[in-house]
């Protein structure tokens, strides 16, 4: 006999296992019987269009006018110089950073690769690739514009204030390199039609396949926003989850170094002595935007990073039981 529903299934599991440092399998799931493609696909299009990265945009080489000059002591002309540049996968170090602009200089009989460009500014994230190969001769003296971004932007499009002399190129800001998925079947309560999907994401080093799916999620959540003028979107619990009115202590307990954050938001929050999960859920907003050297992306981050883990900032203390957790807690 068939069990009537009033609600379709909730999923609750979330997983992810690294195949290499940019590749990596996410499962998430159980779904209904048809709700898991429902997701899959615009998931999949999301991590492919949404995340952002950096790329340069333009190009000041001096002693060229255009283009389709040449370089005096370099093998490459200038049209080459800029497909190699094109093929540098580049990432500003510093997330609050939107534009920036570098200067160059290089001389003597050398080859030039990804590396060399690397500084505390930006990082190579292919720093094996190749740049331009000098002769005893050669002064190489360049200026690169960088801009963050998503997606595929012309040249053509581009509106940015630059000095003369500088040369617009085609900015290939989306990390991701690629992104399928597989739906299987997974059985719950003994009924196998349940579905689950595994999303298999790979970049190419300036973000990491956890993050380019979470800037999925948030793109795909800003998106949906739009029916909150219509429908309430607060997401009721069930009269099971409403039961559980204590946290296990160990999803406290979780240090922030466990957090997978980058480097500045991990930085900013144990500089103000937050060492665990708990303290960061036990803050509200206001608090959270107070801590020191904490920028917009950061906090952003931070959010985002307490929602993945099905907390809100404020929790309700008689939840957690704040007494209890204070007293797991040793510095």
């Amino acid at each position: 006999m068939n069990k009537i529903i009033t609600a379709p299934y909730k999923p609750t599991n979330f997983d992810v296992k690294s195949k290499s440092d940019n590749q990596a399998l996410i499962t998430v799931g159980p779904f209904a019987s048809g709700y898991a493609i429902t997701l899959a696909h615009p998931m999949r299009r999301l991590i492919m269009s949404s995340s952002v990265g950096h790329a340069p945009v333009a190009l000041k080489i001096e002693g060229v006018k255009h283009e389709f000059d040449s370089i005096v002591g370099v093998f490459e002309d200038v049209s080459v110089f800029i497909m190699n540049l094109k093929n540098l996968k580049f990432k500003i170090l510093d997330e609050e950073t939107d534009a920036i602009t570098l200067d160059y200089n290089f001389s003597g009989h050398r080859d030039v690769k990804g590396s060399d460009l690397s500084n505390d500014k930006v990082e190579i994230t292919n720093p094996d690739a190749h740049l331009a190969t000098l002769n005893e001769d050669a002064n190489l003296s360049f200026s690169i514009m960088f801009r963050k971004g998503i997606g595929y932007v012309s040249s053509e499009l581009f509106e940015i204030e630059a000095e003369e002399g500088y040369i617009f190129i085609d900015a290939y800001f989306t990390p991701v390199k690629k992104a399928t998925y597989s739906i299987d079947k997974v059985l719950v309560n003994d009924d196998p039609s349940f579905e689950k999907i595994v999303f298999d994401v790979t970049t190419d080093g300036r973000k990491s396949p956890v993050d380019v799916f979470k800037d999925a999620v948030v793109t795909m959540n800003y998106q949906m926003h739009v029916f909150s003028k219509i429908v309430n979107m607060e997401i009721k619990e069930t009269e099971e989850e409403d039961k559980k009115d204590d946290i296990d202590i160990s999803d406290l307990l979780v240090r922030i170094e466990e957090l997978n954050l980058t480097p500045r938001s991990f930085n900013s929050l144990h500089k103000a002595n937050i060492l665990y999960f708990g303290q960061i859920i036990l803050m509200s907003e206001t608090d959270l935007r107070q801590i020191k050297n904490l920028g917009k992306k950061s906090f952003e981050e931070i959010i985002s990073k307490v929602a993945e883990e099905g907390f809100t900032l404020s929790y309700p203390v008689e939840r957690v039981r704040k007494e209890a957790f204070d007293n797991y807690i040793t510095v």
